[in-house]
């Protein structure tokens, strides 16, 4: 090859490696697939799956902000913050301690991709007080500050949304607790939420606060390492997200949602939150697609239920006046079942409607307690054909 033949070939070949390296976020995304998350919309509210707990190598984590991003887009998600520690800045030595670099660098791709990308961090003190995520931040340099209360103070200036981290995080046997700083931040308004799921785990207790204090529920990942590093995706495996119910599908309409307490979790096949949004999501996704049965003498039918959604929904099933059904039966996510039912009472004849009362047992409205619903049809009990 003679040699300015050769010197095009390779100009050519490095600058499709520089291409290549340098690929656009939204044509990365392209190329890959994003999962469907199917909760549906309650109520005049879109559902709106977050992770507002998430870090990169600007802290503690081991990706590039920008991953983060790529991941939420991957795996469905809506909206994501990234928030790197204030204090805790380990690899310092190689990456300087910029607190608002993480948001600048990853927001580009978020605005490529369409995914809600808000500015936050992570206030980092031993426990007690323990760890506080602030988001929607205005600048996060500001709450580099050496008191822990001037520091949830500056985070509370700027309008953040301020929540309680992985509350049983020390606990030898993770069990929530809360401290007199925690009071005294309740009491002035600079704390407006807890993670009631931190990444594998749960805390009742913290439920419990959200409940009787009035406080947000939150669900986070808290993840460091790559996302596929944690959870397997090919099994069914998820990240815990906050389910948001928000107006629109905007930054300001979720702060507004996060405020409000409108808000729920998705954590394993469970979902947690207050009853007002876990009923109306349960009757969204949940339908009985033979509403009108017939019996014939001592006989049997076959009730089906569909669910539409992405959660497995586990039913522990009552005593109904008028059919015997199975104890339990799982409703499989985006899947049809069916259940054998069958005549109570043989004197029973003509047309009756059949409430078939149900607890929905991953579906915690209280601490560890399922949801209770029902399932409703007809049944015409006839009588034999006369020999």
């Amino acid at each position: 090859m003679h040699r300015s033949s050769r010197f095009r070939f390779f100009a050519a070949f490095f600058m499709l490696a520089l291409a290549t390296v340098f690929l656009p976020a939204e044509s990365i995304a392209q190329r890959g697939t994003r999962q469907n998350i199917n909760i549906p919309d309650i109520r005049g509210y879109l559902t709106l799956k977050c992770d507002f707990h998430t870090h990169t190598v600007f802290s503690d984590g081991n990706v590039w902000p920008t991953i983060r991003v790529e991941e939420a887009w991957y795996e469905g998600l809506d909206a994501i913050s990234i928030t790197d520690h204030i204090e805790y800045q380990p690899h310092r030595g190689d990456i300087p301690t910029k607190h608002n670099r993480p948001y600048d660098i990853a927001k580009r791709t978020a605005e490529n991709l369409g995914i809600i990308f808000i500015r936050g961090t992570e206030i980092t003190r031993s426990t007690p007080p323990g760890h506080h995520n602030a988001i929607f931040t205005t600048d996060n340099a500001l709450i580099d500050v050496p008191d822990f209360y001037d520091a949830m103070q500056a985070a509370a200036d700027q309008g953040s949304f301020i929540f309680y981290n992985h509350p049983g995080w020390k606990h030898p046997e993770k069990k929530a607790e809360w401290f007199e700083f925690q009071t005294e931040n309740y009491a002035k308004k600079r704390m407006h939420g807890v993670e009631v799921v931190n990444g594998y785990d749960y805390y009742p207790i913290a439920h419990q606060w959200c409940i009787d204090k009035k406080l947000t529920i939150m669900g986070t990942s808290d993840i460091h390492a790559p996302i596929t590093f944690n959870y397997d995706f090919a099994a069914g495996e998820h990240r815990p997200m906050t389910l948001v119910f928000a107006k629109k599908r905007t930054a300001e309409a979720v702060k507004d949602a996060l405020f409000a307490r409108r808000t729920a979790v998705w954590w394993k096949d469970c979902l947690i939150g207050d009853e007002q949004y876990l009923r109306p999501i349960f009757t969204e996704s949940v339908e009985v697609t033979t509403p009108d049965l017939t019996i014939t003498g001592n006989g049997r039918a076959t009730l089906q239920v569909s669910n539409t959604s992405c959660v497995d929904y586990q039913l522990e099933i009552g005593e109904s006046e008028f059919v015997n059904a199975p104890k339990t039966v799982t409703l499989h996510a985006g899947r049809t079942v069916r259940l054998t039912v069958s005549k109570k009472d043989a004197e029973v004849f003509g047309r009756k409607k059949v409430s078939l009362p149900v607890t929905v047992k991953n579906l915690y409205v209280l601490p560890n307690t399922g949801l209770e619903d029902e399932l409703t049809f007809t049944v015409r009990f006839e009588k034999p054909a006369a020999k």
